[in-house]
């Protein structure tokens, strides 16, 4: 990708809307468009960063057996009312009537939805047990949107369910997702921790919080600095007896034992071996998709920009092209690399080489690459690592070796 052909607008000064640091960035380099209060455009860097998130999330699940679908937006509010949760989440749904009067509502969460699915074709213990998920954009009417990404009126959420005959098999998937989700955050680089989290509105009883330390965290877990240890209340540590502190938590991942909350208010039932009807036993898995995007920017990144992770990053390097005449070298540098599953934004604009560098910085792509004064000599591509600031010097027919080098030993 050229960026003279991009459509990346990046800016020099912090704008005046921003309430966090990851808020900040992403404006400031172009990943986001702010619409109003609470709701966002993602521009085409933000845009590949989700798709990679996406990709990641889809190659577990599938891994784990999960079947995708897609659900819809608009829901009726009936299905609401036989759970009661029409009134439990009044305050941020948003309703409305259609012209022919019914009432409906944009879905905040699917599990009434995807109850009424599986109801209409699961009959028998024989299609049992089986996991569906989607990954969609919720609608919340926030009283008060904050911190960007992390608090908006539209996210785009995964949410999965798992639908069982006994509690053994509900167990059995839960701990599948478990280990499913630590996969996922583990890819994701993030500095994860699991708590026990009260279901709340979502009902059931088992359920896990995937908890990120962020100061524009709204929920608090009590770390041991000597034991790296997190729990849900203030106590002396249970490993050391050591004091522990207070820190800000953003929550990037929820899941619950759902039970038969939603099958016996929804009458979802099926047969079992003896012939009897049995309500489906549920659980429900959610990732907070945009909001995993917030929580790398708030927390992968420094005092020049972002630092992306190589699995999500938007494109895997930046080519910095500082002298003229060096385009189509840099343009068959990027064909092969293409043919060797990695992707370059080649910065071939008119500008000043300490404005190619902020840009760069600032986007945060996990190489920078860089054809100037030397490499007219040498035919050598002068190469930084974004996280780390180490450069290295590396001949053209040596780059996919290096990057596939580094890609290997990231993920051993």
């Amino acid at each position: 990708m050229l960026y003279s052909k991009s459509f990346i607008n990046t800016s020099r000064e912090d704008p005046k809307v921003a309430e966090c640091k990851s808020h900040k960035l992403l404006l400031k380099a172009n990943f986001l468009y702010m619409v109003s209060s609470g709701i966002y455009s993602y521009l085409p860097l933000g845009w590949r960063v989700l798709n990679k998130i996406n990709k990641v999330i889809k190659k577990q699940m599938v891994l784990a057996g999960a079947q995708e679908l897609l659900m819809s937006a608009i829901q009726p509010i009936d299905i609401w009312k036989k759970t009661g949760r029409d009134k439990d989440l009044e305050e941020v749904m948003f309703k409305f009537k259609d012209r022919k009067s019914r009432e409906l509502c944009l879905g905040p969460t699917h599990e009434e939805e995807i109850t009424e699915i599986v109801k209409r074709y699961a009959t028998s213990y024989k299609q049992l047990p089986f996991i569906l998920y989607q990954i969609q954009t919720k609608f919340r009417d926030e009283p008060r949107p904050r911190f960007g990404l992390m608090r908006s009126s539209e996210f785009i959420m995964k949410d999965a369910y798992s639908f069982s005959l006994t509690q053994q098999c509900l167990e059995d998937n839960y701990q599948k997702m478990y280990k499913t989700y630590e996969k996922i955050f583990d890819k994701f680089r993030l500095n994860y921790f699991i708590s026990e989290a009260d279901p709340g509105a979502m009902g059931g009883s088992a359920s896990h919080e995937f908890m990120v330390p962020a100061e524009i965290g709204e929920d608090i877990l009590y770390f041991c600095p000597g034991c790296n240890n997190y729990y849900k209340e203030k106590g002396r540590c249970a490993s050391c007896q050591g004091e522990t502190e207070a820190k800000k938590m953003v929550e990037v991942g929820h899941i619950f034992q759902l039970g038969t909350k939603y099958s016996m208010a929804q009458e979802a039932f099926v047969l079992d071996q003896q012939g009897k009807r049995k309500p489906l036993i549920m659980g429900c898995y959610g990732i907070g998709v945009s909001r995993v995007l917030s929580a790398v920017a708030e927390t992968a990144s420094d005092s020049r920009g972002l630092v992306w992770p190589k699995s999500i990053a938007p494109f895997d390097a930046s080519l910095l092209v500082l002298e003229s005449g060096w385009n189509q070298e840099a343009l068959e540098l990027e064909s092969w690399l293409e043919k060797e599953g990695f992707s370059l934004l080649i910065d071939d604009r008119k500008e000043p080489a300490g404005v190619k560098f902020n840009d760069a910085y600032l986007i945060g792509h996990p190489y920078i690459m860089i054809i100037g004064k030397n490499y007219r000599g040498s035919a050598k591509i002068e190469v930084e690592k974004r996280e780390t600031g180490q450069k290295f010097e590396i001949a053209k027919d040596k780059i996919v070796d290096f990057l596939k080098d580094e890609h290997n030993t990231e993920s051993n």
